[in-house]
């Protein structure tokens, strides 16, 4: 079985993770690699592979040899004696070259299952790297929410003494209060939702549904876009196959054509003849050995002339299939490009964004040293300040997604 090569599975799986900007990107590239060991859809694939490649063997026969007894129940009286039994043996063997373009054909279909296996592996890996990534995204968020409901507390704190001094009403305390209830609300909901996702990052990799995940703290988005090298779409797997496939056709109708010919046949009667006993010559009793040849010739050859019809519109439909998945490739990654640097641009304006809601937030805490602070003030710019983080980390999320995209069609 054709399997990666240690060198060739390093640069998948690194062409994947290039410029993720992953602090500590081995975490990554390990869970990557025993996905690919332990996926049980790779593994099927790869059965499969195995299954067509033993088809090779399985075509590289000749038609059974077929052998005849016959008794004869009314001796035939010949010169030499009575006949009583008969033995044949006959072996029909294909016109030349008929085996070989059989083997071609099953081995042309081994190598489109080989594909699959690559654009599979391809895919897994991409899943996965979604997959992580939307757990970076669930966890970040709950840093961000509960670093927020800790401020709310501290909040709080400076509300109610406020509240003692006249300087503030219980009003401002409650809001603050309920406030800090919605966040905790939604904390718990993405605790739910992060350990959804993880069951569903652990079945990726055939593991434990409650196997820890651990991802990292921070991914970073390059502050200048990323220049995007042009990409040769045609040698993607995903139409190399189809590639394969047109070759398996064309092996098909070679084989076609060879099955076609004549097939010749050598065979062998052997006749038993017992002596007879009134008589004695030089012949008497002599068994009757027949070599034979025969030709099985294909007269009605409908069969076949219907074969190679089937395969011309079967070459037609592969070149369409083709071009259709080659514009659609062509539009995913115009896509991905579009949706990355959108969230390239998305997280620079979050970033100006929240730099701006903090120097608000500092302006206010400086107010409430000479008492003039304003509650309702301060839960309207952390609400700017968390709508803004929040959209920060969707905005990375989105970057290293799409990343993931133009990765898969561009390694």
């Amino acid at each position: 079985m054709k399997t990666f090569e240690p060198r060739l599975r390093f640069y998948l799986i690194s062409g994947f993770l290039a410029l993720s900007g992953i602090l500590n990107g081995q975490d990554l590239q390990v869970l990557v690699q025993e996905a690919l060991e332990r996926n049980p859809e790779i593994q099927a694939f790869e059965l499969q592979y195995d299954i067509a490649s033993e088809k090779v063997r399985e075509v590289n026969t000749v038609p059974n040899t077929e052998f005849g007894f016959g008794y004869f129940v009314s001796e035939p009286e010949t010169r030499t004696g009575s006949q009583r039994f008969k033995i044949s043996a006959m072996q029909m063997i294909p016109w030349f070259g008929t085996i070989t373009s059989r083997e071609n054909y099953a081995s042309s279909l081994a190598d489109s299952k080989y594909e699959d296996i690559v654009i599979a592996k391809r895919k897994l890996i991409a899943s996965v790297s979604r997959s992580y990534y939307e757990l970076y995204a669930l966890k970040a968020k709950q840093v961000i929410l509960t670093e927020n409901i800790d401020l709310l507390e501290t909040y709080q704190t400076m509300a109610l003494t406020s509240v003692e001094v006249g300087k503030a009403s219980a009003v401002d305390v409650l809001r603050l209060q309920i406030r800090q209830n919605e966040l905790e609300e939604m904390l718990q909901v993405l605790s739910h939702q992060y350990k959804s996702k993880q069951i569903e990052f652990n079945k990726l990799l055939n593991r434990d549904d409650y196997t820890p995940v651990e991802v990292v703290e921070v991914l970073i988005v390059p502050e200048q876009p990323e220049m995007h090298q042009p990409v040769n779409l045609t040698i993607h797997p995903e139409l190399t196959r189809f590639d394969k496939l047109y070759a398996s056709v064309e092996q098909s109708e070679i084989m076609n054509q060879k099955e076609s010919n004549s097939m010749i046949g050598f065979g062998l009667d052997y006749i038993y003849v017992e002596k007879r006993p009134d008589l004695d010559f030089s012949d008497n009793g002599k068994d009757v050995l027949m070599p034979m040849i025969s030709l099985s010739i294909p007269i009605f050859n409908k069969k076949y002339r219907s074969q190679t019809k089937q395969n011309e519109l079967k070459q037609l439909e592969i070149e369409s299939q083709k071009k259709d998945r080659l514009n659609k490739l062509e539009s995913l990654l115009q896509k991905a490009l579009n949706e990355r640097e959108t969230a390239s641009i998305s997280h620079q304006t979050q970033t100006r964004n929240l730099e701006e809601a903090k120097n608000a937030e500092e302006i206010l805490i400086k107010n409430y040293e000479t008492g003039t602070i304003d509650f309702k003030d301060v839960l309207d710019i952390q609400e700017l300040q968390l709508k803004f983080q929040l959209s920060q980390v969707e905005s990375v999320k989105t970057y290293f997604e799409q990343t993931t995209i133009i990765n898969y069609l561009s390694t």
